[in-house]
């Protein structure tokens, strides 16, 4: 487990930036923490590390959003999804067990479908503003 702090957007997409380049086509990414704390910006700096050049955004509308780069991304929100059953309905096992990185906002949601070798991307906004980042799985 690492663990570290952010205290600018430019801070959390450089941190991005370095998971990122830690990742490899197969890796299945959850992402969790409060709304605004920082998952959307952390996950812009993990593109940027995979050659990605679209503009990432909060997936929550769409669930599902692809992004063709070195290796393709592919960022989803659970936010919206009410249970593991309508998650399935979705039909992203190709994506998740694919040759792209797999991002999963509010996996929770879905954590009994996730492998047991996911990575974790914990973050939690601190009385100060800052975000602490709680990695597993990877290794900076």
């Amino acid at each position: 487990m690492t663990e570290f702090y952010s205290s600018s957007f430019e801070e959390t997409l450089e941190w991005g930036e370095k998971i990122g380049k830690q990742l490899r086509p197969g890796d299945i990414v959850a992402l969790n923490g409060d709304l605004g704390a920082g998952k959307t910006s952390i996950s812009k700096g993990i593109a940027l590390a995979l050659g990605i050049k679209d503009d990432i955004t909060s997936p929550t509308y769409t669930i599902v959003s692809e992004y063709d780069g070195e290796i393709p991304l592919y960022h989803m929100d659970m936010y919206r999804i009410d249970g593991i059953e309508e998650f399935e309905l979705l039909g992203v096992d190709e994506l998740l067990f694919g040759n792209g990185v797999s991002l999963i906002e509010w996996s929770e949601r879905i954590s009994e479908y996730l492998p047991d070798d996911c990575k974790s991307l914990q973050i939690s906004i601190l009385e100060d503003g800052r975000r602490k980042i709680i990695l597993k799985g990877i290794n900076l």
